[in-house]
């Protein structure tokens, strides 16, 4: 895939050939998401991409205890599950390798509903408690040698004030703890955090089909799990990119 987002030319550049396809928000009905693993490795699979992050919610215990005595719906992935749900992940990773030659790196989205924060860990290997504090989990998700990305910080232009901006409140306190923040998130684009040269990266937050005509990174690095966290760090070649391939079969 990375050949067909080559820069043509660029002698002096030894991997003008590895540009990669990439989306490190999408959730599977594990969570709240609509397809199972299986049916999102396909997708991504068959329409050519290079790397993804399965980031299935996993909910702080003050949000997941009020909804449950309101007798609502908790779609998340619970710390006795979270053994199960790497599992899956890790043998999908396997066939999406195998049958489609895409990296998938497992992942969570810890979301705190009760302090307004959502933060992705990519390349998780151990359950995370959403209910630390920012820079404790931010610890945490480092002490794995994983990556955190602040996502949707701000507000949304297509869905106006959004409640969980407690990071982008505090910016100050946060902008050099994350690796990346989400300059695209589904349809929006965030112009703060370019404004404020921060590390970024554009996902989908895919949770429907549809979800996948979206924002997306490319990102200049080999295709293994280090060189592209390590492409993330140091956010030297990383772009933002609008995925619109065969959008007309999306409805």
């Amino acid at each position: 895939m990375g050949g067909r987002y080559n820069r043509g030319g660029d002698k002096k550049n030894p991997m003008n050939d590895k540009w990669l396809l990439c989306d490190f928000h999408i959730h599977s009905n594990m969570s709240d998401g609509a397809l199972p693993v299986n049916e999102i490795v396909d997708l991504y699979g068959e329409k050519g991409f290079d790397v993804i992050s399965i980031t299935d919610h996993v909910l702080d215990r003050v949000s997941l205890k009020e909804e449950k005595q309101k007798g609502e719906p908790c779609p998340n992935v619970e710390k006795e599950e979270f053994g199960e749900y790497l599992k899956l992940l890790w043998r999908e990773k396997a066939r999406a390798w195998k049958e489609y030659n895409l990296l998938l790196i497992p992942g969570a989205e810890l979301t705190n509903n009760w302090k307004k924060y959502h933060i992705l860990a990519v390349d998780i290997k151990e359950w995370i408690d959403p209910t630390l504090p920012v820079k404790e989990i931010v610890d945490c998700i480092h002490s794995q040698n994983a990556i955190a990305i602040a996502c949707h910080p701000h507000h949304k232009p297509n869905e106006g004030p959004q409640p969980h901006i407690h990071l982008w409140r505090n910016q100050r306190k946060y902008r050099d703890i994350f690796d990346a923040w989400e300059i695209a998130n589904r349809d929006d684009l965030f112009n703060v955090i370019g404004l404020k040269r921060f590390n970024y990266v554009a996902n989908s937050d895919f949770h429907e089909l549809r979800h996948l005509y979206s924002w997306k990174s490319l990102i200049l690095a080999e295709k293994n799990e280090e060189a592209v966290k390590d492409a993330i760090r140091s956010n030297r070649y990383v772009a933002v990119y609008l995925f619109r391939e065969n959008k007309e079969s999306l409805g």
